[in-house]
């Protein structure tokens, strides 16, 4: 099994979120995968900044807001 770093965006509730994970890599099924503690941060990041939770979501990863641009 191979394992490498890689950073996931997450687009949740007009924020993006920047979480570092680990993807594990093996000669068997549909491979790359995650861990399940890196499963569960990203869905422990995602329900943070669909209640607003700003403070628990930055705990996890590094928190951008997006702004719409007019053309």
């Amino acid at each position: 099994m191979k394992t490498r770093h890689h950073t996931k965006l997450i687009h949740e509730s007009g924020f993006v979120a920047e979480v570092d994970v680990d993807l594990l890599y093996t000669d068997e099924g549909w491979a790359p995968y995650l861990s399940l503690e890196d499963a569960y941060k990203l869905d422990d990041l995602r329900e943070a900044l669909r209640q607003g939770d700003i403070n628990a979501a930055a705990k996890l990863g590094k928190i951008y807001t997006m702004t719409p641009i007019a053309v």
